[in-house]
Parts: C-alpha cells; sequence; structure tokens
C-alpha cells in the first residue's frame, strides 16, 4: 500500500471525492506542512498556523497508479488560483501534493508538469514532502457522508465521475 497527501481545498469534497476512486483503500482529513503541534480546526482556521486542509489518501498501486490518481486529483481543483478553491479562501485551502516516497517526485513532476503545459499561468499547487500530518477531528472525517446536504465545493457530478474513472487515459 502507498500513501500521497493531496490538498484540495476544503477537505470534506476533497475526501468524498478521492475515496470514490477505485483503488483508493482510506481517506482521512487532516492538517498538513504548518509550524505548530497537534492544531485544533479552530487553529488551523485562523490561517496563522500554516497548516492546509488535507486528505492522507492510502491506495493500492496495484489497482490504482499514482500517475492516475493526481490526474483526477487535477480535475478537482482550480490549479492556478492560489490560497482559493471555490467561494473558500485563505491559505487552508491552498493546494498541494505532498509525499511521503521520494520515488513518487518523478511521477508527481511529471503530471505537474503535463497539467503547466495547459496554462499559462503558474500552477499554485505545491509540490513536496511531507512535513507533518495531523488528523483532524473526528466530525471532519467522511463529513459528507454523515451530513449528505453539507458543504461541499465541488459539483455533484465530479463524485460520480471519480465512481466511474477506471484508470483510462484522462486527456
Amino acid at each position: 500500500m502507498k500513501e500521497i497527501y493531496l490538498a484540495g481545498g476544503c477537505f470534506w469534497g476533497t475526501e468524498h471525492y478521492l475515496k470514490q476512486i477505485r483503488g483508493v483503500l482510506s481517506t482521512e482529513t487532516g492538517y498538513a506542512n504548518g509550524r505548530t503541534v497537534n492544531p485544533s480546526y479552530e487553529e488551523v482556521y485562523t490561517d496563522r498556523t500554516g497548516f492546509a486542509e488535507t486528505v492522507k489518501v492510502t491506495y493500492d498501486p496495484e489497482v490504482l497508479s499514482l500517475e492516475f490518481l493526481l490526474e483526477l486529483y487535477f480535475k478537482a481543483i482550480d490549479p492556478v488560483s492560489l490560497n482559493r478553491q471555490g467561494e473558500d479562501s485563505g491559505t487552508r485551502y491552498r493546494t498541494g501534493i505532498w509525499y511521503v516516497d521520494p520515488g513518487d517526485l518523478p511521477v508527481v513532476r511529471m503530471v505537474f508538469d503535463r497539467v503547466q503545459a495547459c496554462f499559462s499561468d503558474p500552477l499554485a499547487v505545491e509540490v513536496g514532502p511531507l512535513e507533518n500530518f495531523y488528523g483532524a477531528e473526528e466530525r471532519h472525517q467522511d463529513y459528507l457522508d454523515k451530513n449528505p446536504s453539507g458543504y461541499c465545493h465541488l459539483p455533484v457530478a465530479l463524485f460520480e465521475f471519480a465512481r466511474k474513472a477506471n484508470g483510462v487515459k484522462i486527456k
């Protein structure tokens, strides 16, 4: 099993989207790459901790390649938007791809460069090693399963798209 940490704006919708993908074994919402220890949602919300709302994704590389997972991730974000996704703004909503296996960096870079070629503006997606990650409070785990009419910045059609994705190259 492998893991990667993906920040895509509000973690409620990002988690719900990512866990629809075949080959994703588990997801956990949390806070990544900040400056404090064991932050709370309320602390992260102030934008003073440096943390980004992030989803830890554990996946089976025999079923889901990192390349395909990242292609799907980029379908769910505005990659040139700095510290903003949908109506949510602040550094806690920045986008990022953080890896724990340095061997993943070439694949991350390849997908990043492929997406960058589609935009004239530079991508606002951070790429680098995971520095730290703290799981979010239980109320934030599987939030949209617990609150089906809860807030989400992603369109519902994207969840169905993720469920149907099967590893075929995305244009």
